[in-house]
């Protein structure tokens, strides 16, 4: 699963030629969840605060996450994104 974004002891990640809808995957510590690019639905656990990072971070990057995407579904390296300061 390569990492494009690590802050704040979140890790960032997408799969290779994952399912639509487009969405990226998060770590933090034994947490995980599943957001989805466009509205930010989550699947999973994540700290409170943790969250909140996840999805400023999103609303902040929506655009490169799409970009991402779409290399990531055709097997193409993906690019890092900046983390959340």
């Amino acid at each position: 699963m390569p990492e494009i974004s690590r802050f704040l002891g979140i890790v960032i990640a997408m799969y290779y030629r994952e399912h639509p809808p487009p969405h990226f995957h998060a770590k933090y510590g034994e947490f995980r969840i599943t957001v989805r690019v466009d509205d930010g639905t989550v699947e999973g656990s994540f700290p409170p605060r943790a969250l909140a990072h996840v999805l400023e971070w999103l609303e902040l990057h929506r655009d490169e996450l799409y970009a991402d995407w779409s290399l990531a579904v055709r097997g193409k390296p993906l690019r890092r994104i900046a983390p959340l300061e």
